[in-house]
């Protein structure tokens, strides 16, 4: 079980051989590393679903070898985007091993082991999270790691200090841990080595991203969307082939604005931004940093919040109006996406 999709076993993997595993998406949702929050957002799991599918069958048309498999229907029975007749909630996918890295605690700092990822290692999770940057929208991180000193202009490949919203005349690439407690930015040297990945391995990761940023913005401009920046899991088959993982393409791996108006997971992000237990949240993340404790939610004394019931219908209407209008398809019974967005925008204006 995960924050916002549950995995099935169908058949497991082994050293040599790919797997079947299924997705189960839920309507649940998770900000801020922290897991399941205390409520659901109706329509969002099957929203998900669709997205991703959508997404992963135009990547194949393009040549770009991905995990998925189809979707299952009610009858169990495994099915292409075009052969669904309403939503869906349940992918099947390759499903490859997990070898999570083993955490020590060394002069009071977590580490981690990643000395099982080699370059004759095959059927395997790749255990990094590779991020495309368009653009720079309000709440990237890009902005607060610059302040940090975490990250300078010349690892961005920046050659000015960026400004809030602006679009980037070519993307940024950045990675980032996938299998620690707290996900964290690397160098991409640093990725290679964690990973055991060969120089043209990491030529190759490059270029698969481009291409999926590519086609994911293709994608999105004609439902109206820009596509801000964005995220993507990859792994190994048996054959030690580089192919796309987990889900692409979707409200939760993509930062979407419309009109300058967010369209993403990052409408929940900036109303719990302003609540108390995101404070303690941050808090607590940079207090188990320094100490090396693992587990840094039990410094949380704060639970989450509900979100305000409007936002969280309106948040709901993003979902399944997206998911209309970026598979051109539409399945749920929505409002469109036009018409959420001026609501929102008027929630956003009311709050002001």
């Amino acid at each position: 079980m995960g924050s916002v999709k549950d995995l099935e076993v169908v058949k497991k993997p082994t050293k040599t051989r790919m797997g079947v595993g299924r997705f189960h998406f839920s309507d649940r949702y998770s900000v801020f590393d922290w897991g399941e929050m205390p409520d659901h957002i109706d329509g969002k799991g099957a929203a998900l679903c669709l997205m991703g599918a959508y997404c992963f069958e135009r990547l194949e048309e393009k040549g770009i070898r991905t995990h998925y498999r189809g979707f299952v229907d009610e009858r169990g029975k495994l099915v292409r985007f075009n052969e669904l007749e309403k939503p869906a909630n349940f992918m099947e996918f390759h499903l490859v091993n997990v070898y999570r890295p083993r955490a020590y605690v060394e002069n009071d700092k977590l580490k981690y082991d990643y000395s099982v990822y080699t370059p004759r290692l095959k059927n395997f999770l790749i255990p990094l999270e590779i991020i495309y940057r368009n653009g720079l929208p309000e709440g990237s991180s890009v902005f607060k790691r610059l302040e940090q000193g975490l990250v300078t202009l010349e690892d961005l490949g920046l050659d000015h200090y960026p400004k809030v919203g602006e679009r980037l005349a070519k993307p940024i690439f950045d990675v980032s841990t996938k299998l620690e407690e707290g996900d964290r930015y690397i160098t991409w040297r640093e990725a290679q080595q964690l990973a055991g990945l060969t120089d043209s391995e990491v030529e190759e990761i490059r270029e698969v991203l481009l291409k999926v940023d590519g086609t994911i913005t293709e994608i999105s401009a004609k439902a109206g969307l820009v596509n801000e920046d964005g995220k993507i899991e990859l792994a190994f088959d048996n054959e030690r082939r580089l192919m796309v993982a987990d889900v692409v393409g979707t409200l939760d791996e993509c930062r979407f604005t419309y009109q300058g108006l967010h369209v993403s997971k990052e409408v929940a992000r900036i109303y719990y931004r302003r609540t108390e237990w995101a404070k303690e949240v941050e808090k607590a993340k940079q207090k188990a940093k320094e100490q090396g404790i693992g587990d840094w939610k039990r410094l949380v004394k704060a639970k989450p919040p509900k979100l305000d019931p409007s936002l969280k219908n309106l948040i709901s209407e993003m979902y399944m109006a997206v998911a209309n209008t970026l598979t051109n398809r539409k399945l749920f019974d929505a409002p469109s996406l036009a018409e959420t967005m001026r609501k929102y925008e008027g929630y956003v204006g009311d709050k002001v």
